[in-house]
């Protein structure tokens, strides 16, 4: 893909700052304000909202709804790109493939959680004298069947951030002329952004978000949904 010519060059680059601009700052500012709540001591957050007290099988639904939003620029994203010829073809979109995408995901995930924990070692001390450096957003006491909101938002969440990460800003950098190496230390830079409520422990999405990189899509969500999906299902059959 070659990079474009200097009139369309400031159309595109307008519209790369809008797209990631609408996609980052609801979730950064949600993970600030998750990350303060923290570090000011509040105790009852949760990783699952209560809309309806007393009702878990309501706040479910209604989450899962609610959730939905996240993913809302996905569909603008996509057309903008095949608009300039990116389909889902050019993206990599397609049918999963075991060869193709199953097993190398499933290689990612492994990868992935053996890089978190050799990030994690040296930050053992800190994470046992100064646990409040790393926040999370516990499940806290939920049925066991909400690990179908655990599949939910997991789906959503990949699908969302390996489309815009992955794939529209590393296909527009390119289109700007962005080196490989500058544009995926943008990307990685951005997708930290929005996991600061981990406070010290954003270190650990690094090693994960450098492992999804490729140029098809289908591979990198299928991953990041194995990744979340996995790690929230623990929490909530731990809980």
């Amino acid at each position: 893909m070659s990079a474009v010519e200097e009139g369309p060059r400031r159309g595109l680059a307008a519209e790369t700052c809008f797209v990631e601009l609408a996609f980052l700052l609801p979730g950064v500012a949600a993970a600030v304000d998750v990350l303060v709540a923290h570090l000011g001591g509040v105790s009852d957050i949760s990783r699952f909202p209560t809309v309806v007290p007393g009702h878990p099988v309501e706040n479910l639904v209604l989450g899962i709804l609610s959730y939905l939003a996240v993913g809302a620029v996905v569909p603008l994203a996509l057309l903008l790109l095949a608009r300039t010829g990116q389909g889902p073809a050019e993206l990599g979109l397609r049918v999963p493939r075991w060869r193709e995408d199953v097993w190398p995901a499933i290689g990612i995930i492994v990868g992935g959680f053996g890089l978190t924990l050799l990030v994690a070692l040296p930050f053992s001390v800190l994470l046992a004298h100064h646990s409040g450096l790393f926040g999370q957003l516990p499940t806290g006491h939920v049925p066991k069947y909400y690990i179908i909101y655990g599949l939910a938002i997991s789906a959503i969440t990949a699908i969302t951030e390996e489309t815009l990460v992955s794939g529209y800003l590393l296909t527009r950098l390119e289109q700007l002329g962005w080196t490989p190496r500058w544009a995926l230390l943008l990307s990685l830079t951005l997708r930290t952004s929005y996991h600061v409520y981990y406070g010290l422990g954003f270190l650990f999405t690094i090693p994960v978000g450098y492992l999804q990189k490729h140029r098809g899509l289908t591979r990198p969500i299928i991953a990041h949904f194995l990744y979340d999906a996995i790690l929230l299902t623990i929490s909530i059959l731990a809980s």
